[in-house]
């Protein structure tokens, strides 16, 4: 299986928005993102696992570059030389229409929206704050032509199971003007939830790594 190219392109564009690092590059089949972290130094993003990430994966012997390829495991895997491992599953989704109303279960929390701290930032900030005031959950949102790519949706674990990743969802569906069309990574226990909003699943993701 594979995702399609424009797709695929407009989603890598938003995670670099919502990162704050450069924008992807073409190079020799894939994008290539100058992450420039710690343990990411970058990432290239294919469509499709073919000869491109074969290539790709037989010149890079360094750890913290990473592989992402939309195909599952069994196709990836015999494209990557051994020193590669996988990291856990992942899902390429997308959502054409509102997203379902959740149940209202306040329980003392708080959401708050902010715009980007940069100058001109284009990135919208959400974040669920408990009684106290501690953060219980964030996300982000940016939006990339005529879709709206959410990003780092993370729920604390002390306060998983309440419903506070789909508050986060939809206030920033509203803060971005519920545009309907959206785009994002998942992981297996985020695609359980996007698919109760509505979302649909176009792709498995393969993420690959050398380790240190």
């Amino acid at each position: 299986m594979s995702a399609d190219s424009e797709l695929l392109a407009l989603w890598t564009r938003g995670w670099a928005l919502t990162r704050g690092v450069e924008p992807p590059a073409w190079d020799d089949g894939g994008w290539r993102v100058e992450v420039g972290a710690e343990d990411q130094m970058r990432r290239y993003v294919f469509a499709e696992a073919g000869e491109a990430l074969a290539r790709r994966a037989e010149t890079i012997t360094e750890a913290h570059v990473f592989l992402k390829v939309c195909a599952g495991e069994a196709t990836a895997r015999p494209l990557l030389p051994a020193r590669w491992t996988l990291r856990p599953p992942g899902f390429l989704m997308t959502l054409d229409g509102a997203m379902a109303i959740g149940p209202d279960r306040d329980e003392g929390y708080r959401v708050e929206i902010g715009p980007d701290v940069r100058p001109g930032g284009p990135v919208v900030f959400c974040t669920v704050r408990d009684a106290s005031g501690a953060e219980a959950g964030c996300g982000r949102a940016v939006i990339v032509d005529d879709r709206v790519v959410y990003d780092r949706i993370l729920v604390e674990p002390a306060h998983q199971r309440r419903g506070l990743g789909g508050r986060i969802m939809r206030a920033l569906e509203t803060a971005t003007g519920s545009l309907g069309k959206g785009a994002l990574v998942a992981t297996e226990d985020g695609q359980a939830l996007y698919r109760t909003l509505g979302w649909r699943t176009v792709s498995p993701y393969t993420t690959a790594v050398i380790p240190d």
